[in-house]
């Protein structure tokens, strides 16, 4: 099996026959099971939301749009995007199962913050088929966890549990789901500090373990990460040691992003609908990834020029 970071680095790269405009179906997509978290992490593009949304994807919509991506060649199904699929455990599982075993999805993978990952949703989780788990750790200690993701310090703790547990479970089970852990890099001693705890409670338990800039979460440069100290990096490059040039954007060419309204976005961390290229509830995955909006978008990109586009003021051009 891949290395996560390889799998990584195959979906940020654009190849030779993505560098057009109009293209065939992506190898990877991720669907928002839940738009909810429990987290309001200050670097995130959720809190560039005025109403948190509080409907959960419709598993008749997902099995459809998913039987079509399938059909049109999409190899990985990321169960998740911009919220925490944990939200919906039951959901979560029943859409790892249909993919691994109603349309044979070769690969599932999903992103969590690790807070509501307890350990009986995991092992559902790695009994339906999952492939891939991988945790987001972005905080050193208690005290910063508090501070930047905005929510009690004991999520902090348990977050950390069940990391541990999901480890113990998938031995426990003899499961194949790979498990991983990605952190954002900052600097200095605040950096010493996330060495030590990742060498202590997260590397232990995962196969491999990846860093990450600190993205610019759709594109703003916000007040609130000025207010953190952190200055986002441009767009959403990659990870670090593999990082890409801005232009053209790898989201919009090697991608798909599903939003749990159903509506397929342009970029990486659309939390607000502005780069919505097609409404998958009124046509197929296929009309909307080579919809007009979405090729000129693309058009523009592979001229890197975006100027006049949704694009256009997004921190990684300026």
């Amino acid at each position: 099996m891949a290395k996560i970071t390889e799998r990584i680095d195959n979906t940020t790269r654009i190849p030779a026959d993505y560098q057009k405009a109009v293209l065939p179906a992506p190898k990877s997509v991720k669907i928002e099971i839940s738009p909810r978290c429990n987290y309001r992490c200050g670097f995130c593009a959720l809190r560039t939301r005025e109403v948190q949304p509080k409907w959960d994807m419709d598993f008749e919509l997902f099995k459809r749009v998913t039987r079509e991506m399938r059909e049109a060649g999409v190899e990985e199904i990321g169960v998740f995007y911009l919220g925490e699929s944990f939200m919906n455990p039951r959901l979560l599982v029943d859409c790892i199962r249909y993919l691994k075993r109603g349309i044979a999805m070769p690969y599932v993978f999903l992103t969590s913050n690790a807070s509501m990952s307890f350990p009986e949703a995991v092992e559902e989780c790695m009994k339906a088929g999952l492939d891939s788990l991988k945790w987001s750790v972005n905080a050193a200690d208690e005290s910063q966890f508090e501070h930047i993701m905005g929510v009690a310090g004991r999520l902090f703790h348990r977050a950390l549990d069940n990391i541990k547990s999901a480890a113990e479970v998938r031995a426990r089970g003899g499961y194949k789901t790979g498990l991983y852990a990605s952190s954002i890099r900052y600097d200095g001693e605040q950096q010493e500090k996330m060495e030590r705890l990742l060498s202590e409670r997260v590397r232990p338990y995962v196969d491999e373990h990846y860093w990450l800039p600190l993205y610019s979460m759709g594109a703003f440069a916000t007040q609130r990460e000025e207010q953190l100290g952190y200055r986002p990096t441009a767009g959403n490059q990659g990870r670090i040691g593999a990082l890409r040039e801005p232009l053209p954007c790898w989201s919009a060419f090697t991608e798909g992003h599903v939003t749990a309204e159903g509506k397929l976005s342009a970029c990486c961390f659309d939390a607000t609908a502005n780069w919505t290229m097609g409404d998958l509830n009124q046509v197929s995955f296929m009309d909307a990834w080579n919809s007009k909006p979405f090729v000129a978008l693309r058009a523009a990109h592979l001229k890197k020029d975006v100027t006049g586009t949704v694009c256009e003021k997004c921190v990684a051009y300026q």
